[in-house]
């Protein structure tokens, strides 16, 4: 969208001064008002997102650059263990490390 504004300066540049600061701060305050996320993700998911990532830092600090192959491992483990909420973890923990790595490991499990 282009807006349009009069000179900052010219005969009636003072006149105009305060209506501008005036109408300024309402279209910011009706902006802020409209400000969303706008990753299309909600709350829960963000905070779930932020968590993994969280953990997969961590076990990158601990693992280094096999993290990724120790974190498929641990999905696959607890694959075969039944323990769907675990797989589930640690294949987005994988996901985040390497996706190529996280994509073999879930065609494997299907």
């Amino acid at each position: 969208m282009i807006h349009f504004a009069p000179a900052l300066n010219g005969p009636h540049a003072a006149a105009r001064a305060p209506l501008r600061r005036s109408v300024a701060r309402t279209l910011v305050h009706r902006a802020v008002e409209r400000v969303a996320n706008d990753t299309g993700v909600s709350k829960e998911e963000q905070a779930h997102n932020e968590a993994v990532l969280g953990a997969a830092l961590r076990h990158f600090a601990e693992h280094g650059l096999s993290a990724a192959r120790v974190a498929r491992a641990k999905a696959e483990a607890a694959f075969f263990e039944g323990d769907r909420p675990a797989y589930d973890w640690w294949l987005a923990v994988t996901r985040t490390l390497d996706r190529r790595l996280a994509a073999e490991a879930e065609r494997r499990a299907d």
